[in-house]
């Protein structure tokens, strides 16, 4: 395996089916070893290993905590707790990396490891690399009044709901507001109702009643028709949808319509950019609405398109120096309060703006008309290849002669699942649908070829 090589990492950690490599006892027994040795370097160091909801996740924390203790390191073991708690505690607790077991958005059959710096960021480039040559090397266990610690803490959930309310002013409060949260059956099912009630809100929860398998079934970010119809039916003032380990949030205002991670980077650019809380513009992806390019132009503040993944957005913010950037998705990162994307941190951003404006949600989007855009994500064993036949090259250009200049085509393998992300973006909706179904199959046919 060369220098530059990445066998196991992808855009976000590792991941993959559970039993299926990577995903498996064996090589995460490995991969906590060679983290613990890239770690520790013989020295005794701190791990923190965090979890969502999944039934896997207390097998992969089993073995993942067996190698980094074979390697010296002692560890410290959360509850069930969102990625972006992860990254604060890691900081906090002075550890020198912070693990999350966790699939995010995924369904229950799929898991992962990512890994957080001292610092709360994921790891660069060559701190994965260095885990890669680490894993091609020999397992050898340190002497036993070497090895590692290990010790639960218990406080771990309390911290973080006091640090989400921390990123709002000590007076602000959310009375009045009726919300619905909808956990996803996921990690911040018992964080994220805490943080929103304690501040005043009326809170109804769904989506938070974990067994396991449950996460992201049918609700979440990735599934917010539950939460639209909850807040239809509750007469709420807005919704929540967090996804499976807590790192994305979609929204839903008053009337029961969506508001995604573009509109959400609209919301608050807008009262951020109003109130001198904004640093700069805003970090966009090669999958963000042309509408929020030009809704952002409008009022002044610059955007720049990154790509997919938030490792990316955070290089292209720091690169600025610019306080604000995220995906559609939800994945939005509030860099002057944290150090990771964090749905609840970016839902109250968006609340902050509601209550000192004292605007409904849906209020706080007029000016951000977006363009019509269809995804079809199609399924492929490898989406690398399946988007470089020559037959796809071929649809994907005559979809452009169809726009003539007045949209966008988008093809990309997705970094969390096997699967090819087709996108197009123009003038007509029901024109831009056919167009991305059509590309979408011949996209389809080459995954199967």
């Amino acid at each position: 395996m060369g220098n530059d090589a990445r066998k196991h990492f992808g855009t976000d950690g590792i991941r993959g089916r559970v039993g299926e490599e990577p995903i498996t006892a064996e090589f995460c027994l490995r991969l906590g070893w060679a983290v613990g040795k890239t770690l520790a370097n013989g020295r005794s160091r701190l791990a923190l290993i965090g979890k969502d909801t999944r039934l896997s996740g207390y097998m992969l924390e089993s073995v993942l905590e067996a190698g980094l203790v074979s390697a010296g390191v002692n560890v410290g073991l959360l509850t069930p707790i969102p990625t972006p708690a992860v990254a604060y505690l890691t900081r906090t607790f002075r550890a020198d990396v912070g693990i999350v077991i966790s699939a995010s958005h995924n369904a229950y059959e799929y898991n992962g490891v990512k890994f957080f710096s001292a610092e709360g960021v994921k790891l660069r480039d060559e701190q994965e690399r260095a885990i890669e040559r680490q894993l091609e090397q020999d397992m050898k266990t340190v002497p036993s009044n070497k090895l590692g610690k290990v010790q639960r803490l218990d406080d771990a959930r309390g911290r973080y709901i006091e640090f989400c309310k921390g990123t709002v002013n000590r007076r602000f409060r959310l009375r009045g507001l009726k919300i619905v949260v909808d956990c996803a059956h996921g990690a911040a099912y018992r964080v994220a109702p805490g943080v929103f009630s304690e501040l005043g809100a009326d809170v109804s929860v769904i989506g938070a009643s974990p067994n396991g398998v449950n996460i992201n079934a049918g609700c979440g970010s990735t599934c917010p028709d539950q939460l639209v119809a909850e807040v239809v039916a509750q007469g709420a003032d807005l919704g929540i949808a967090l996804d499976g380990d807590g790192d994305r949030v979609i929204m839903a205002d008053q009337n029961g319509q969506i508001v995604d991670g573009d509109d959400l980077l609209y919301v608050i650019a807008n009262h951020g950019a109003k109130t001198g809380r904004l640093d700069g513009g805003v970090v966009g992806t090669s999958m963000s609405n042309l509408g929020l390019e030009r809704a952002l132009k409008a009022i002044d503040v610059p955007f720049a398109r990154a790509d997919m993944g938030d490792r990316h957005v955070l290089e292209a913010m720091r690169s600025r120096n610019w306080s604000l950037g995220g995906e559609p998705s939800g994945h939005i990162v509030c860099a002057r309060l944290t150090t990771t994307g964090d749905g609840i941190v970016a839902a109250l951003q968006a609340l902050v703006a509601m209550v000192e404006t004292g605007k409904t949600l849906a209020d706080l989007r007029v000016g951000m008309e977006r363009s019509p855009q269809s995804v079809v994500n199609v399924a492929a064993t490898n989406p690398q290849q399946a988007i470089a036949c020559g037959e796809v090259s071929k649809a994907k250009r005559d979809v452009e002669a169809k726009l003539n200049g007045r949209g966008r085509v988008l093809l990309r393998p997705s970094g969390t699942e096997p699967v090819v992300r087709v996108m197009v973006e123009g003038e007509d909706a029901e024109r831009i649908a056919g167009h991305a179904k059509a590309l979408a199959d011949v996209v389809r046919t080459s995954a199967q070829g």
